[in-house]
């Protein structure tokens, strides 16, 4: 059985990893407006990592007995600027989303939820993987500064995620 505070925090976690999938969405839908469809690939890919994440938590809180609350969503911003300028928001977010993650790690501590503990670590684990994607995306963004042409190869990489 779970302990309705980390239940709730549980809960309270599935609507950012939701709010997480729309921004990316959104995102997705941006650059592809931009034409950049490999960017927008990139980030349709993140979108359904993050809904994945979010049902893997549902599915966690139904384990264990507990009760699932979807709660509403802000809307995601719609303009983002060039490509740098998106990772650079991608990667505060996912920032962002790391430190929510060893907060709700800490929720499980203090509740003595060994089973919590345990199955968090794979979100611990997948965090520092999702910095890392983004920063290497971001970090070549830098190298070739405003350069249309490796920009346009860059994108055609980007398109290659599955």
């Amino acid at each position: 059985m779970i302990s309705a505070t980390m239940q709730k925090a549980i809960n309270n976690q599935i609507q950012e990893e939701m709010y997480s999938a729309n921004l990316y969405l959104a995102m997705s839908g941006y650059c592809m407006s931009q034409n950049l469809k490999g960017f927008a690939n990139w980030l349709r890919v993140q979108y359904q990592e993050e809904t994945m994440h979010a049902l893997k938590l549902v599915d966690y809180i139904m384990s264990r007995g507990g009760e699932l609350e979807i709660k509403e969503l802000a809307a995601p911003p719609t303009e983002y600027g060039k490509p740098i300028e998106v990772f650079e928001k991608i990667l505060a977010h996912e920032e962002h989303i790391t430190s929510l993650i060893h907060k709700l790690y800490d929720v499980a501590v203090q509740e003595k939820d060994v089973a919590a503990q345990i199955f968090l670590q794979w979100f611990v684990t997948e965090q520092i993987e999702e910095e890392a994607s983004v920063a290497e995306v971001l970090e070549q963004l830098r190298m070739i500064g405003d350069k249309k042409s490796s920009l346009f190869y860059m994108d055609k990489e980007l398109a290659k995620r599955t």
